[in-house]
């Protein structure tokens, strides 16, 4: 007998009974914990020893905090940045609290964006992150030239090549582990 229910029902491991994947709820812990540990990891891979003669690797952290919020608008309070941001500067060597206030910064800016917006597609939001990624390298940059004799901004532009054609596959892998955190 060909039953459309018994379709969408998949067995238990324990006995013959069957549950139904309809109505099925998200697991809290892992809703949350996802995205947050895959901006701390990112933030954290700009520790990894890789020796150039300049800034090279793109700043991932601030990139999938990017991919995550432009994704899932409502998934990071306005403040989110302050923290994330915080623990980048940890990992990147930046003085302490510069990421702090641009991540914030950058969250503000996509808060207005996002208000004024009527809709977006993807190149929109991959504009709208490089331009907040160029934004917070020259940020940077100016913060460490308040402590010390800073190149000039040329020395940024291998990492903001990188950075803009890097934000799709960034993006891409967000919306992996969204997927993948959505699941039951």
């Amino acid at each position: 007998m060909n039953n459309p229910i018994a379709s969408i029902m998949r067995p238990r491991r324990s006995g013959g009974q069957y549950q139904s994947r309809l109505n099925r709820t998200q697991s809290p812990a892992r809703m949350t914990v996802i995205p947050v540990v895959s901006v701390l990891l990112a933030s954290m891979a700009s520790a990894l020893p890789i020796f150039t003669a300049g800034p090279l690797l793109p700043p991932l952290g601030l990139m999938v905090f990017l991919a995550w919020r432009l994704m899932r608008p409502g998934i990071w309070p306005v403040w989110a940045g302050l923290p994330f941001g915080l623990f980048d500067d940890i990992f990147s060597g930046q003085p302490f609290g510069s990421a702090g206030l641009t991540w914030s910064l950058a969250m503000l800016a996509m808060e207005i964006i996002d208000s004024n917006a009527v809709w977006r597609d993807h190149w929109q939001d991959w504009l709208i992150a490089t331009i907040i990624i160029i934004l917070v390298l020259f940020a940077g940059l100016w913060f460490v030239s308040l402590a010390h004799s800073a190149p000039g901004a040329t020395i940024l532009l291998p990492q903001i090549i990188l950075s803009a054609l890097f934000f799709p596959l960034v993006v891409r892998l967000c919306a992996r582990l969204d997927s993948w955190r959505l699941a039951t």
